[in-house]
């Protein structure tokens, strides 16, 4: 029997004619340079996409090209995530924040053809022009400065393409439409390649109630940058909602984005646990009246909150819970586009007590619709106790099967599955509780230590900013723990006390680190994580 059903491809050239039909006057504000705020409408944004894909057909691209961005969040990367594949291209975020030789590397083993650059953007962009030759680099006038001599100009090229004129590039909804790098903390970044098809039922699937929850009166404040993972998705779901969107630009500051939301608050809000650990320290020491900024915020009691990227501390939970926010964290990662498990309110938990909430909160979260998850072991698939650990593997219809021009064999199981690297238990319910890397985790005297278990309960106390565990060699356990530990301003704490707290916290006494450093700051990959490859290289014993 045949099904009959409508064989219509998935596409995003869908989710943008949608926006421009149905949302033409919902806003969408960029923060600029200056500080100032740019508005624009869901029409501009649906105009000027199709301008762009005119644009860049014009000046020869073909199906498949690739088109890299180096930007900031703001609306022109927007008309570039919806522009790019309309045109039959694959936008390619540069990640800005890796060293200009990384950079250039990611984009020759992309191919990349072409460039859409911030104008503020331009110096780094000239740091690495020796290791990829771009065919054309558009500059996107960001501060209001026209493109340099040599450069094409971005809004030339809109003002001079024909919108109306334009025919979507034909497409089968395998083809690809957007691709990222992995952050490459060991070994060479490795690219990934999002399709249409891919990226709608992602798309569909993080924006149901119990994930992001998207709704047309909401307003997102994506933090995240649109170069780490295409900001978690969020951008497809704004627009396919015609969600009003307030891209914060550069200023990523705890001030700045304290602000920004005095201005424009949010009812949703998305950024990596550092940012969101600066911006509630910020605020709090805001509250006391001798603070030169006391009284100048306030927070949007009621906002939502998505967390993800690196492992969310129980305490900032509750730090944000104490002003109304309520922090949903996620786990997922570049290979899996990214979202892949939230941590969500179950109507089996209703009427648990605080503790209990917030235990939970603190987990990798559940599993989402259509995202096949395992725990795998030395002897096969762990059960779903909640106590029985291996590393976590995934597969579904927004994972990714390969690498783009690497063989990378191994990352990948005979049968089919993403080896995620990340260790952790699933109980009965299906929450996720992520105990380490596989290559952070510390064994001492043939006992495993989860180091993300540590670094959560010493972040827990009140005198420390943040703190990052290592493993260092011990002749006679093998390896034992090693604590970094930021305090806060003016926080004042010893080891001894601690050593008392995590005894609080249930941890037996093997499991204590064996010395903790003072340290400044904790180094971060290019994503906000906690770059302890950096750390062992610090303190090699």
């Amino acid at each position: 029997m045949q099904t009959t059903m409508m064989d219509v491809p998935l596409s995003l050239n869908h989710l943008l004619e949608r926006a421009g039909r149905l949302f033409a006057g919902n806003e969408i504000v960029s923060r600029l340079p200056d500080k100032s705020l740019r508005r624009h409408t869901y029409g501009e944004f649906h105009r000027r996409a199709r301008a762009l894909a005119s644009a860049l057909q014009r000046l020869g691209l073909k199906k498949g090209d690739r088109v890299a961005t180096l930007c900031w969040n703001h609306h022109a990367h927007l008309e570039c995530y919806f522009g790019i594949p309309a045109a039959g291209g694959v936008m390619h975020t540069l990640n800005l924040r890796l060293s200009p030789d990384e950079i250039g590397w990611i984009a020759g083993h992309a191919q990349d053809r072409f460039l859409v650059v911030d104008d503020v953007l331009l110096p780094l962009y000239r740091q690495f022009t020796a290791l990829h030759k771009f065919e054309r680099v558009i500059v996107f006038p960001f501060s209001g400065q026209a493109a340099p001599e040599g450069f094409d100009d971005y809004e030339a090229l809109l003002a001079e393409a024909d919108p109306d004129g334009f025919d979507y590039a034909p497409h089968d909804e395998n083809d690809p439409v957007a691709m990222c790098y992995t952050s490459g903390t060991t070994g060479r970044p490795k690219g990934v390649a999002y399709s249409h098809r891919s990226t709608v039922l992602h798309t569909l699937v993080a924006s149901l109630g119990d994930f992001w929850g998207l709704r047309g009166t909401d307003v997102v404040l994506p933090v995240t940058p649109m170069f780490h993972a295409n900001s978690w998705g969020m951008p497809y779901g704004a627009v396919m909602m015609g969600v009003k969107m307030v891209f914060p630009g550069p200023h990523l500051h705890p001030e700045d984005l304290l602000d920004l939301i005095q201005q424009e608050p949010p009812t949703l809000s998305l950024g990596v646990p550092t940012i969101w650990m600066g911006l509630i320290q910020a605020y709090e020491a805001s509250l006391a009246k001798d603070s030169p900024h006391h009284g100048r915020w306030k927070l949007p009691r009621g906002m939502r909150s998505l967390v993800g990227g690196a492992a969310v501390p129980e305490a900032l939970i509750r730090a944000f819970d104490r002003h109304g926010i309520w922090i949903l964290q996620g786990w997922g990662m570049t290979e899996t586009s990214p979202v892949c498990t939230v941590s969500y309110p179950r109507a089996e938990l209703h009427g648990a007590d605080a503790d209990e909430r917030y235990r939970r909160a603190a987990m990798a979260g559940v599993p989402v619709p259509l995202v096949d998850l395992r725990v795998r072991g030395d002897e096969g698939n762990q059960p779903w106790d909640g106590k029985s650990v291996g590393e976590i593997q995934v597969r579904g219809p927004f994972i990714t099967g390969r690498y783009h021009a690497v063989e990378e064999a191994e990352k990948f199981t005979a049968d089919g599955w993403l080896r995620t690297g990340d260790v952790a238990s699933v109980d009965a319910l299906g929450f996720v509780r992520i105990t380490d890397r596989t290559k952070d985790l510390i064994k001492s005297g043939g006992e495993w230590i989860s180091s993300v278990d540590l670094e959560n309960a010493v972040m827990a106390h009140p005198a420390v900013s943040e703190a990052a565990v290592i493993a260092i060699p011990d002749e006679k356990w093998g390896e034992r723990p090693l604590a970094c530990v930021v305090k806060k301003p003016n926080g004042a704490v010893a080891a001894e006390e601690l050593d008392a707290h995590l005894l609080k916290q249930g941890f037996a006494k093997w499991q204590l680190p064996d010395r903790y450093e003072w340290i400044d700051a904790v180094p971060r990959t290019s994503t906000g994580k906690f770059w302890k490859l950096k750390l062992r290289e610090r303190y090699p014993r």
